[in-house]
């Protein structure tokens, strides 16, 4: 059976919270992984995709498959998770000090026994993950396909992963900036120069609408592929050639609201856009034709993400798309920098 090596923390009060965590011992030939979901607590489909996969692990063991060994966190984030407030999980931001759950974490590394309890969580989920060689962080976006987010340090050998999950786009990167927990495990790895056979990234499972059976069991058996093609789970799962798109970051188009109203698609996940053309809509004050603002593409490229609330707040990220050239909003650091 797999080792419970779950993590005992405080909440904001100081109760006791536990973070669920198991790992699944092979027979130490295998590189070391790291598997977490939910450290944005609203963002969901992760938790059921590791949910899936762990009998699965459990089978492989069983059968003296599993080479490396596999630590599996569902749900990381036990202070997001009770944030409810009118009926909706508001899971991104600590409520209690305004802190984006996936921020700071390089901070948290250097904290001392006084440091404040959401500080700790961080500190030992890093210290839970700092031994692997292969981490992965599941997420979601508000709507979007299926993409990775990865350092260039990892690329192109990432587009095994990327194939795995049917990844649409890889997103890569080289600074952040932001101490988000993908950037704190690899900031030794970064250091030392020791990449290597390593390997580190940021899965987006689509939207955080998509949680089904059917997409939870698609990506698990992903999931376990990659752990094949890694050499953490000796058994054969064939891989297709992957068809994605590999962009830089600064490459990537956000379209921001220009005004808050009522927000109308016209294009959908997936469609490339002409640079120029028309692909929203929002409507500031319903029953005046003249509140109309029409959103255009700034350059060509395929969306990738879209705004989920049908009613934008002024600034909000409207849609994201793919480019060909810097964006001239790319200031560098991050993609989302909130």
């Amino acid at each position: 059976m797999a080792v419970d090596v779950s993590l005992n923390v405080r909440s904001d009060s100081g109760e006791p919270l536990r973070v669920p965590a198991w790992r699944y011992l092979g027979d130490g030939s295998g590189p070391t992984v790291h598997l977490q979901a939910g450290v944005h607590a609203d963002e969901i489909a992760g938790m059921l995709v590791l949910h899936r996969l762990m009998p699965r692990l459990q089978a492989a063991k069983d059968k003296g498959l599993l080479k490396g060994s596999v630590t599996v966190v569902p749900q990381a984030n036990p202070f997001g998770i009770g944030q409810f407030r009118q009926g909706r999980i508001l899971g991104r931001v600590h409520e209690a000090t305004g802190q984006n759950f996936n921020r700071l974490f390089d901070q948290s590394v250097r904290l001392t026994r006084e440091a404040t309890n959401l500080g700790h969580w961080q500190k030992y989920l890093v210290e839970l993950a700092a031994t692997a060689d292969l981490m992965l962080d599941l997420h979601t976006d508000d709507e979007a396909l299926p993409y990775l987010y990865i350092h260039r340090s990892f690329w192109p050998q990432g587009r095994t992963l990327a194939a795995a999950l049917k990844a649409d786009v890889a997103i890569i990167w080289d600074e952040g900036g932001d101490g988000s927990f993908e950037e704190t495990i690899i900031a030794p790895w970064l250091r030392s120069g020791e990449v290597g056979q390593r390997l580190a990234a940021t899965l987006e499972l689509r939207g955080q609408g998509d949680v089904s059976d059917d997409l939870a069991e698609q990506d698990a058996q992903g999931l376990y592929a990659w752990l094949c093609a890694c050499g953490v789970i000796d058994d054969s799962v064939p891989l297709e050639v992957w068809q994605g798109e590999a962009v830089d970051i600064g490459h990537m188009e956000s379209i921001f609201a220009p005004q808050s109203g009522v927000l109308v698609f016209e294009k959908t996940l997936g469609d490339v856009v002409e640079e120029g053309e028309r692909f929203a809509r929002i409507l500031g004050r319903p029953g005046d034709p003249t509140s109309e603002v029409v959103l255009h593409a700034a350059q060509t490229g395929r969306m990738v993400t879209r705004y989920r609330d049908r009613l934008v707040p002024q600034g909000a990220v409207v849609a994201k798309f793919t480019g060909s050239r810097v964006s001239v909003n790319w200031a560098g650091g991050l993609l989302d920098p909130w």
